[in-house]
């Protein structure tokens, strides 16, 4: 038996899918070719599996989805990881803020930030690059139109420069996406004895 999980942590839950994930041993060519898979690569989470029912789209989503979260240049993959909690943390998305503040604490070593994250929601208290980038991200999650001059100048007076911002805005956005994805295609779970 299982059970649906609200709160919000860095231990990453069992996603459970709605629809039945491709299974590999059936899957076509296209959808192969969209996960990637080769001998030497044949975990592929449920999640990827599902999206893998519409190949065409699965094979736009993955490329832009890695060109924004890992991209060289720009912000680094810890503030991309703040713009995917932020998101994440709006719009209740518990699988999706679990797998990003497991990451930003790995790669900022200050599993803190997100313990404050979980804590406070959105009235978190970080440091001032930090909290510019959570406010921001919050802020865009919330209502996208409501985001403007004075918002980027806080983002600047935090020492971002605009390829950050850019990159800021992308990894928020693309989180707007995803958690809908996500809580239409199934659900985060808790497996229990």
């Amino acid at each position: 038996m299982s059970r649906v999980i609200h709160k919000f942590t860095r231990t990453v839950p069992h996603w459970q899918p709605r629809i039945t994930p491709v299974r590999l041993d059936a899957a076509t060519p296209q959808q192969l070719e969209a996960l990637k898979v080769t001998p030497s690569n044949t975990k592929v989470s449920d999640y990827v599996l599902v999206l893998a029912h519409d190949p065409e789209s699965l094979n736009a989503r993955s490329p832009l989805f890695n060109a924004v979260m890992y991209g060289k240049d720009g912000l680094d993959r810890a503030g991309r990881e703040i713009g995917a909690i932020g998101a994440s943390i709006v719009n209740r998305c518990v699988y999706c803020a679990a797998v990003h503040a497991q990451r930003h604490a790995q790669l900022s070593k200050a599993p803190e930030v997100t313990d404050e994250i979980f804590r406070a929601g959105p009235a978190a208290r970080l440091g001032a690059r930090d909290q510019a980038m959570f406010d921001f991200a919050v802020k865009l999650s919330q209502t996208p139109p409501a985001v403007g001059a004075d918002d980027i100048a806080a983002l600047r007076a935090a020492g971002l420069d605009d390829l950050e911002i850019a990159d800021l805005v992308l990894a928020s956005a693309m989180f707007g996406w995803a958690n809908r994805l996500m809580h239409v295609l199934g659900d985060p779970v808790r497996v229990e004895d």
